[in-house]
This record gives C-alpha cells, structure tokens and sequence, in this order.
C-alpha cells in the first residue's frame, strides 16, 4: 500500500514545521500528527513510501525512527521474510542514496543493527550481515564511509544488552558474533586504513570501527565504560596473528605521524587498547616482549620529536598510553627492552615538563603520577642487575609535582583574566584525593630525599607566615600583606596534605622501621608546631573567613585523622619512636599528650570557627573517630579538655550549636559525647549531663502558645536528644535514658507532633528521634518480665505517629513546595518507626487486642492511610520512601498477616498492585522484599484453605477473593515470567513465593499454561516439548508447603528454566 503524492505533500509540511516552526503549538500539532506513524505495523509500509519517494531529509528521517520503533515494538508479529526485508530495505536505500544526511545513515544503521541482533539466531541470512555490508567497501567512494559507519553502529549493538532480550540471550548473541564475525570486521578496518588516506572522513570511521572492536565485551564482564582504569582485553586466540604482527601497531604510529586530531587522537587511544590484550593471547614470552617494544619505541619515537604534543587531544591519550604500558607489562620485563634507559629518560622529563606547564595539562597528570606510582611499586619485585634508573628520575618527579602545587596557589591569586577559569583543587575534595593518592608510593620510594626538600618549602612558608601574622592588625589588612598572607597559607596546605598522605600510607606503627617513625616524628613535629600559629586568637578572628585559611585548616585536620589512623589506634604504643622525637622538638611524651592537642584543635574549631560547615563537619568526625576506638576513647577522659565538654555542653558554651547550619551535626556531637560518657561513669554522671536539657524541656513543656523561638529551641533538643539515645549501645545505657525521658518529656513530644505538623524541621529530628528510640539494635532493648516498658514505649510512639500522621494526610503541599521535604520524607520516617517497632521483639502485640488498648490497631489505621495517600509512581519516584514502604509490607505480611486480611479488599487490592510492582524492581533488596512479603501472605492463604476450622481470617480472605477474583493473580503471572524468562540477580528468592501461588490459584496456572501451549500451536514439536517441560516442573511437588516438598519445586524450577530457554 503506498501512500498518494497529497499524504506524502502534508507529511513533509509537517516534518517541516517541527523543525523549523517557531510556534510551540504549530510544533507540538505537527509531532501529534508525526506520532501516528509509529503506532501500528500496518503504517510500515508508509514509512518505506516516504523514504523511497521523499527528497527531504527531516521527512527520511522521521520515517527511519518510526520504522525502527514499529520493526522493534512489534517483532513478534513480523515473519523472517518481513524482517529481511526491512533490513534489506534499509541497505538498499544506504547504497542509492549515499549522500544522504549524517543524521539519516545514522538512524538506518541503527535499524539494521537491531534487526540484526534480534533476528541473529532466527536464520543465517542475518548472521550474512558482515557480507553484505561488505560491498558497501568494495563500491569505493561514498559508500565505503557508509560501509564502515554500518559496521561501527553493528559492534556497538552487537555489544549493547537491551531489555527486549534477557542478559543471557544477549550474551549468547553476542559470543556467536565475537566468533564468527568480529575478527573480519577489526582486519577489513585495519585494511581501509592508510597514514596517506585522502579521505579523511573514512580514516576517522575506520579508526572508530577499530576501537570499536578492541572495546567489545569479550567475555561478558560488562566493563564499566565510565571508569579510568582499563580492564585486560580478552581477545580470542584467533586473533594472536594479528597482535603478534609488527605492523598492526606500526600502521597505527604511522597514521599518528602522519595526522592531527582528531585521527592522530584516535590512533593513540586505539593503541592505549591494545597495551591492554591478554597476556596469555601471546605464543610466546618472546612474542610478547617484541609487542612491548614496539610500543617503547613507538612512545619513545613521539617523546623524541615532540610530535603532535602541542594538541590537547594527542598529549592526553599519550599520557593514557604510557599509563597503561605499566598497567600491562611489569617493570622487570620494560627494563628488558633495550630502548629502555632512554625512555624512561624522555618519560621522566615529559613528566617534569608537564608538571611545569600545569596549567595547560591538568587533566592529564593523574596518568603521568600514576605510572610513576606503579613503577615505584614493582621495585620490590624486580630481578635481575638491570637497573630501573628509578633511584635517579623519581626524586626530579617528585619535586616537580610539589613545585607545581606551589606555583598553582601563587596562580590562582593572581588577578590576570588568564587565570580566570583555574579551578583550585581544594573547592573539590574528590579532585584533590585523586592528585594525592598516587604520591605516597612515590614519597617512600626515596623517603629522606622527599621529606628535606619538603621541610625547605615548608620551614620558610612557615616563617614568611609567622611574620606576617606579627604585624600589627591594621597593616595585616594591607593588599600586599593579605595576599602573602594567602600564599603562605595555600602552599602550607598542600605541604600538610602531602605529609598527611605520606604519613597516612604507612598502616601500623609497629610494621614501620624506626627510621621511618623518626621521619613521621618530625613531618608530625613540623604540622604540630604550625598549629600555634593557625590556631592563635588573633589568627583565627583576622583569617577564619578567607578561603585560604579555611583550606589550610582543612588540611591540619586531614593530617589528624591520618595520625590518628596510624599512631592514635588500638594497635599504637606509646613506645614508637614517633613519639620520642615528639618529645625531643615539642615535650609532647605520649599518647595522652599528644590526643590533647588534638581535642584542643577540634574545641578551637566548634569555639572559634562557628559559622564554618566544612570545618566544623571534618572537626566533629575527627572527634567521632576519637571516641569511636576502644584504646583512644579511654585515654580522652584523662583528658581535662573532654570533662569541660561533657559538663559544660550548653549552646553558651559552644557556639557552633547556634548556627543554623550546624543544625544536623548535633546529633553527631552529642552521640560522640554520650559514646565517652558511657566509657566512664565515675567522673560525670548522666543526670548531670543531662542536667540543660532537663531544663530546656521542663521549660518547653510548660509552655502553652507556639512561637518561633520555642520551635527553634525544640528542633535542636531533639536532635540533641537523637544523638545520645544513639549512643546508648546496650540495655544499661539505653535504661537511663528511657527512665529520664518518659513519663516526663513525651507528652511534650506528643503535642509537638499535633502543633508542628506542618513544619518539617520539626517534625524529621522528631520522627528520626522515635526511629532510634524504638530500634533495638544490639539488642539493647531488654526490659525485666515485670517491667511494662515495652508496651510503654509503643504506645507513646503510637500517639506520636497518628498525631502526626492523621494531620500529614489532610496537609497538602504549597504550590511550587518540595513534595518530598513537606509530606513525603515525613511518611517514610513513619513507616520506617513503625517497621522497627514491629521487629524490635520487645512487645506483645497480643496483649492490645486482649485489653481493647487502641494503640496497635490505631497506628496500623493511619500507618495504611499514609501508604493509600501515595500513588504507586509516587512510592517508587523516592528512594527512601520506597524502602520503608516494602521493609514495612513485609513485616506485616511476616508476623501480622491476620491483621492484614481484616483490611478492607480495596486496601488489599493496593498492597498487592505494589508488590507486583516492586518485584520489577532493578534495585534488587526491593524486588526480594516483595517476594518474601507475597511468600508470607501466600503460605497465610494456603494455610487458611487447608485449615479445617472456620476462623476469621478464612472468611476474610474468601470475601477478598470473591469481590476481586484476581487478586493473587497479577502476581503469580509476574513472577513466572520474571523467573522462567529473565535473567535476575535474585532468582531464588523470586522463585520462593510461586510455590504458594500455584497452589492458591490453580486454577490460574493451568490457564497460563493452556495458553502457552496455544501460542505454540503452529510448531507441534515445541509444544510437546514445553507440554513435558510444564510436566516436569510438578513432579513428586506435593500439594503442602513442607520445607522439602519447597526446596523439590525450586530444584524442578531451575530444571524448567533450563529447559524454557532450550526451546524458546
């Protein structure tokens, strides 16, 4: 059927008009109308009319995407030979019209590839492909590019796994066209290409079709394309002649010779590939080593002339090569190479080269340090009397690197437009790790050499820095002052944050020769000492708010952490030579000593640098880390900085507690606090230490009008509160609190909860207060057998869950509000308290029914109505909501099944429609969740049906089922298909619930299986194959859910999977 010449007329108006209308609503009629063409396979043969007859390149383009959306959407539906035609059709169009746009081949490609792929075990005319795109090639002129550009597009597919197949056909796909057709393409590829190619359009698309090849996944690892470090390319055996032959890799330095970018760009990044093949592709040690050389002398050939070097592209793929030379060869077999000595010459002075121009090779450093890093790593295991050369060449690298850091800060101060777009590493933690993570190897390598040269840089910054600060205040602010000011506290940082990774490297002081603890004692004396100054009143009050400072301080308190990791830790002794050598340079003897400039530097912080997020968050963490270790935790309550804090925590005290930035870190401060507290109860008392906030409670409660300065006062309460029951870790600690907090202070939590439901910086510190009160993690919520504290606990939690939760559901979210922050977020914290109070196993849920207490049966009402509030996109959209939401259902499912079933059928209906959902999960914690909950509430409905007494339960269920006779359903249809057809990371535990659902919906499963067997209707040997596999799968299954009569079903299953896939 072909379209008339009129239809063929309006549809290129209207392809026009998307593209070119500046109407929005001429363009958005246009698309309706264009949309049409893409939702029926009878509209196929349209979209070949126009492609044959159209001259306008947005009309061919248009029809090539519909067509593609209708051959894929609607496969099943076409016959072999329509499907060859399509693709023929396709090419067809490519060879008459090879000047067709870009943007049409593209899309043509795209349609060929996929048809390909999806068709590729269906029949052999499509494993053909390889062929027939072949004589693309051999036309010459425009269709070559073509030919080349269908032949990228097909590897690409090819090595692309799409959710219209599961993962293993993909693989299976992919394998046979690795093995049959891979190989001709990368030698055809190589073939087209020429250093003197005339066509630079082809040489680019070759290169492209190259890197394509070396890029395929193998071995079905699926490689993380995103990530820097190159994995092993595992070539078939096949291709060894090709690898092994010199002038595969020559051609490639060839073409780089003799182009610029992009193609020469492209030959260097095809060669960091093939460093990357597997060492055991090779027939021989000798084979391999030949490889390696040509690469040697190829790098070294471009490091000689310079060539290409002044083009960004081409300087960071060599430095990507010389990285990956390391990464695939060991250091004992470059040194073998006989151009060694002068490569590892030229590499050494590139390296120093690039780090002098900094500016203009930024982004490639990391390889350059990276390589440097890895050589210095295989001395240890290099043989042999070559030698590396590295004694001499590292130490120049070194320094150049640290000079250059110097230079960047005195760059980055200067107010020339040139240095305008710098970014300065310290504005991103990530950039900044990443730079400083390859030196420790480097630094130890020549330890005593690194740590003179960094004592010069840091000993005059040092003292240029002490001199400015002893001006008097109003010649500080002086711009030339100011401004050395700031460079001496820039290059001190980065001093510190090299000491800091050198000394972090070096793992347990007892591992570590003396001499390396003496070199520590003196890098730690060095930073220590630099503290009196950048700690000093006058220091902190003038700098705290330039940048420069804040840095530095950063870096004093990165320095911390590292010795705190290494020196401060469990397995420290007060006997390494890290602290002789303190005590020599600055009286500081021992653990004690030493822990106590530590606590004063974070005091200094929460005291003095207030309003300072960044540091006052690495401060409290360094704090936590403290307090955290056994050994370390101890020595703090010697100390009299630790004591002032636990009796004096009052905002008063500490200023940081005011700032409202600072708000989410009481928490963390208080749990830190509570944790040392615990450690020792003789000194302080926990009343005592409770003592402001009895106050500000008692205060707050007996206040009966809301007001601002009241929410405010009782948002950081109960973060304060949050932060100690954390900290309580077992049933004596978490007694102490429960007894002080209730009766007395809950029913001001209570009224919180009816008076500010509607203010989220309220209600979240208050909902996540009730999460870790109710959470008996390590058990600690262990009551005597006479106390009724469980019961207690939840039905306070109870009230302030339906005060909550019964307002929350009327509010509705301010136009332009965030839906998450206002009502959302607040849900998921509800049903994450509830959850936990369920599984905390501390209350007898039986004992509220057998009273006609309300507490359970209320808080379950409303616990539903907020999960009914949310529509099932909602729940999913939500990361967090969505996890509360299902850990929830499952609890309920598990223990609390009879309550379920009293809901009412539509309440049911939700329950289930979201489960089904969820089992289609990609996050797979999701997806096992609602497998176990629909394992627990099918074994529920199939204990009641076997059930010979008639409880309630039984009668609820039947009315379930009789107003909605397909309530199990959906889900038994969904798990069949995921499990029999998919390809899940969790195929056990999907397979685990079907046993339950068979047995409670028969009558559904042998319509499934009727109707599997009636599509198989026109091939009568499949159907009797998957009659006897349907057979299989319930033999010697009994009708009863014993754990052995479960675990013979799944056994049968994974048979039946088997043989599913065999036949289809």
């Amino acid at each position: 059927m072909q379209a008339p010449s009129s239809e063929l007329q309006t549809f290129e108006e209207h392809c026009q008009t998307l593209y070119t209308a500046s109407d929005p609503n001429r363009r958005a009629a246009a698309e309706a109308a264009l949309m049409q063409l893409s939702t029926s396979p009878a509209y196929i043969p349209q979209c070949q009319y126009v492609l044959d007859h159209s001259a306008l390149s947005q009309a061919q383009v248009i029809a090539s995407n519909a067509l593609q959306k209708l051959v894929l959407q609607f496969w099943n539906q076409l016959s072999h030979a329509q499907r060859l035609d399509h693709r023929n059709h396709a090419l067809n169009f490519l060879a008459n019209k090879p000047r067709c746009e870009h943007y049409v081949a593209v899309s043509l490609g795209q349609l060929v590839a996929n048809i390909t792929k999806l068709g590729w075990l269906d029949s052999v005319e499509h494993q053909q492909i390889v062929s027939e795109v072949g004589k693309f090639l051999s036309a010459g002129g425009e269709h070559v590019g073509l030919g080349l550009q269908l032949l990228e597009q097909l590897v690409n597919v090819m090595n692309s796994a799409s959710n219209m197949r599961s993962l293993t056909q993909h693989r299976k796909v992919a394998g046979h066209f690795r093995d049959t057709c891979l190989f001709d393409i990368m030698q055809q590829a190589l073939l087209v290409q020429s250093p003197n190619a005339e066509n630079a359009t082809i040489l680019e698309k070759s290169l492209n079709l190259v890197l394509a090849c070396l890029s395929y996944d193998f071995i079905g690892t699926s490689l993380d394309e995103a990530a820097e470090e190159l994995g092993t390319i595992q070539a078939p055996t096949s291709w060894r002649p090709l690898m092994e032959d010199a002038t595969t890799q020559q051609l490639l330095f060839d073409v780089y010779h003799a182009t610029s970018p992009p193609h020469s760009s492209l030959a260097l990044e095809v060669l960091v590939l093939l460093a990357s093949i597997r060492r055991s592709l090779f027939s021989s040690d000798e084979q391999r080593n030949l490889f390696l050389a040509g690469f040697v002398r190829g790098s070294l050939h471009i490091l000689q002339s310079q060539k290409g070097l002044s083009e960004h592209s081409n300087y960071h793929e060599l430095c990507r090569l010389l990285a990956r030379l390391k990464g695939s060869f060991q250091l004992s077999e470059l040194v073998q190479v006989g151009e060694y000595a002068e490569w590892i010459a030229s590499v050494a002075a590139f390296t120093v080269d690039s780090f002098k121009h900094w500016q203009w090779a930024a982004n490639s450093l990391f390889y350059l340090l990276s390589l440097w890093s890895r050589l210095v790593a295989s001395m240890p295991y290099l043989k042999g009397t070559t030698p590396s050369l590295l004694e001499k060449y590292v130490p120049q690298v070194i320094t150049a690197f640290i000079q250059s850091r110097m230079e960047l800060v005195r760059a980055l101060l200067q107010p020339s437009s040139d240095q305008a777009d710098l970014e300065n590493p310290f504005d991103d933690e990530e950039q900044l790790m990443e730079q400083l993570e390859t030196l420790p190897a480097l630094c130890r390598f020549q330890l005593q050499q690194v740590l003179t040269y960094a004592l010069s840089l840091f000993e005059p910054s040092a003292r240029a820095y002490q001199d400015a600060l002893a001006l008097p205040l109003a010649q500080q602010m002086e711009p030339s002052v100011q401004l050395r000011l700031a460079q001496s506290e820039g290059e001190l940082a980065w001093l510190v944050y090299i000491i800091s990774m050198v000394l972090g490297s070096h793992g347990a002081p007892n591992a570590n020769s003396e001499n390396v603890q003496l070199v520590d004692g003196d890098l730690t004396a060095a930073v220590l000492q630099l503290l009196t100054l950048s700690d000093s009143a006058q220091c902190v009050h003038s700098r705290r708010d330039h940048m420069s400072h804040q840095h530095l301080n950063l870096a004093i308190i990165f320095f911390m952490q590292q010795f705190r990791k290494v020196y401060v830790g469990d397995q420290a002794t007060s006997s390494s030579k890290v602290y002789s050598r303190l005590d020599e340079r600055l009286a500081l003897r021992d653990h004690v000593a030493v822990l106590g400039v530590l606590v004063n530097k974070i005091l200094t912080d929460l005291q003095l640098r207030s309003s300072n997020l960044g540091t006052i968050t690495k401060a409290l963490q360094l704090f936590a880390d403290l307090a955290g270790g056994y050994c370390s935790g101890k020595l703090m309550l010697k100390l009299e900085a630790v004591h002032r804090m636990l009796a004096n925590h009052a905002t008063a005290d500490l200023p940081f507690l005011e700032e409202a930035a600072n708000t989410r870190l009481r928490t963390l401060f208080f749990s830190t606090l509570c944790k040392l507290l615990f450690l020792d109860e003789t000194h302080v008392s926990f009343k005592a230490f409770v003592a402001p906030l009895t106050s500000l409670l008692t205060s707050l409660s007996a206040e009966t009008m809301p007001s601002p300065q009241m929410r405010a006062a009782l948002t950081g309460a109960l973060r304060d509160l949050r932060g100690i029951v954390s900290a309580c870790s077992n049933r004596r600690t978490y007694s102490l609190f429960f007894d002080w907090i209730y009766p007395d202070f809950t029913p001001l939590f209570q009224r919180a909860a009816s008076m500010y439901y509607d203010s989220p910086d309220l209600t979240t510190p208050l909902l996540k207060l009730y999460a870790e009160l109710v959470h008996n993690k390590t058990q600690r919520l262990t009551f005597d057998s006479s106390s009724p504290n469980g019961i207690l606990l939840f039905r306070d939690m109870s009230a302030v869950l339906v005060a909550y939760g019964s307002r929350i559901l009327e509010y509705k979210v301010p136009v332009g509000g965030d839906a998450y922050a206002c009502k959302y977020k607040g849900i998921s914290i509800c049903l994450t308290v509830f959850a936990r109070a369920l599984s905390g196993n501390y209350v007898n849920f039986g004992v509220f029914a057998l009273y006609g207490d309300r507490a359970l049966a209320d808080c379950l009402e409303v616990m539903i109505k907020l999960c009914l509030s949310m529509r099932l996109d909602e729940i999913f959209v939500y990361p967090k909501v969505t996890r509360a939401y299902f850990m929830l259902i499952e609890l309920l499912m598990r223990n609390h099944a009879t309550m379920v079933v009293e809901l009412d059928t539509s309440v049911l209906r939700h329950i289930c429609l979201s489960l089904q959902e969820g089992l289609k999960s990609y996050e797979v914690a999701i997806s096992s969740q609602c497998a176990a909950a629909l394992e627990h509430l099918a074994a529920f409905h199939f204990q009641q049906l076997t059930e010979e007494r008639e409880r309630p339960a039984k009668r609820h269920l039947q009315a379930h089922l009789h107003n909605e006779p397909g309530l199990f359903s959906g889900q038994l249809e969904v798990l069949l298909h995921m499990v029999v057809f998919e390809d899940c990371a969790n195929q056990w535990s999907l397979s685990r619930p079907l046993l339950a659902l068979i047995l409670t919906n028969s009558d559904f499963f042998a319509r499934w299986k009727e109707e599997a067997l009636a599509h198989q209707a026109g091939n009568h040997e499949r159907q009797q194959k998957l009659a006897l596999a349907f057979e299989k799968l319930m033999t010697d299954v009994q009708p009863n859910l014993d754990a052995k009569n479960r675990d013979r079903f799944t056994q049968n299953l994974t048979l039946f999977r088997h043989e599913m896939k065999n036949i289809f």
